[in-house]
């Protein structure tokens, strides 16, 4: 059996959000959050199809009255009604491989990143969503932990992931690295895995997420974050990551090809407390690659960047500071599925 994880590059049938509520860490600043999503729903049904997970009728109904609001093309939208803790899709939404070219979806255990938040409620999330129809492919459900933004892969057998997140004891406490590495090539058809050690970004509780780091662009290329403010304390440990990065070798032995991401400005929260706004949370959907800014003179070299690297995709970039203020970005609130996973 051909077994493949595919890369986030490969045609997709659509978009996961799950819409955040009162009951969500971004109760305080609903408001300018729905702003966000609105605009991402909008967007992406422009491109293709978006599933919203609503936390109850009332909701959906709120929800739709904001999208009719904007562009969004609502035959695009499917609404779901299923309780959330929260809004991180990437983590508590389930990751598609192909077997045999066919999507299967697999719905890991979340234990709310090594059981830092609530989780229960979006560990049943994916089973709700089967049980409700939304998918034309199986759901599979395993003990294993395992965060949607943890792994990278180039859809050709190579994953990309954190040593400081996967090998976290409260994610899978009686594994060890060879268990973990095995569980992954089995369940995910890979064949190599980079595991990097470097990479802390100050305001990521996820234990260094691969998402806020460094993302594959294509089978060969790597983007990653770079610092040139030598007086901030992320210009030595992004320098370890591309030092990292430098070592890594493809199947056949030759070397990645490294682009640099600018990092942002620092942003700072109401309390003082330093916010994780990276260039690297990008999705990539049909046509277009959504973009997290922040509102500061780096944004244009990013979209320069990308620009540059995705010639043949839109580059949009979405303001999302109202999303870091609870430490994740734009990649974090989407999970994407490749074509045939979704009900039209």
């Amino acid at each position: 059996m051909n077994k493949t994880l595919p890369a986030e590059w490969y045609p997709q049938s659509g978009v996961m959000l799950t819409w955040p509520h009162k009951q969500t860490d971004f109760a305080s600043e609903l408001t300018r959050v729905e702003v966000v999503f609105c605009l991402l729903a909008s967007i992406i049904s422009q491109y293709e199809r978006v599933i919203i997970c609503s936390s109850d009728e009332q909701h959906t109904l709120h929800i739709h009255h904001l999208l009719t609001q904007t562009s969004c093309l609502l035959e695009n939208i499917n609404f779901y009604v299923v309780a959330s803790n929260d809004s991180w899709a990437r983590d508590h939404g389930p990751i598609t491989i192909l077997e045999d070219n066919k999507p299967i979806l697999l719905d890991f255990k979340f234990n709310g990143w090594g059981k830092k938040y609530p989780h229960d409620i979006d560990d049943a999330i994916n089973a709700e969503l089967a049980s409700q129809a939304a998918f034309n492919a199986p759901l599979k459900s395993l003990g294993f932990v395992l965060e949607g933004g943890s792994i990278d892969s180039n859809g050709q057998g190579t994953l990309l992931t954190t040593s400081p997140c996967l090998l976290k004891e409260t994610r899978n406490p009686l594994l060890s690295k060879t268990d973990i590495e095995q569980q992954l090539k089995t369940t995910l058809g890979i064949s190599q895995i980079h595991w990097l050690d470097y990479g802390l970004l100050i305001g990521d509780d996820t234990d260094n997420h691969i998402d806020m780091l460094a993302r594959f662009i294509n089978p060969d290329t790597i983007c990653h974050m770079i610092c040139d403010n030598q007086e901030d304390p992320h210009a030595v440990w992004m320098r370890e990551l591309k030092q990292e990065l430098q070592t890594l070798r493809k199947m056949d032995g030759k070397p990645y090809q490294l682009i640099e991401l600018p990092f942002p400005k620092a942003i700072y929260n109401d309390d003082g407390e330093r916010l994780p706004a990276s260039y690297c949370n990008f999705l990539i959907i049909n046509g277009a690659v959504l973009l997290p800014v922040y509102n500061c003179s780096q944004d244009k070299l990013a979209i320069n960047v990308l620009a540059k690297h995705f010639p043949n995709r839109d580059i949009i970039p979405i303001d999302c500071r109202a999303l870091i203020e609870q430490h994740g970005s734009l990649h974090c609130i989407t999970m994407q599925f490749p074509t045939g996973v979704l009900a039209e």
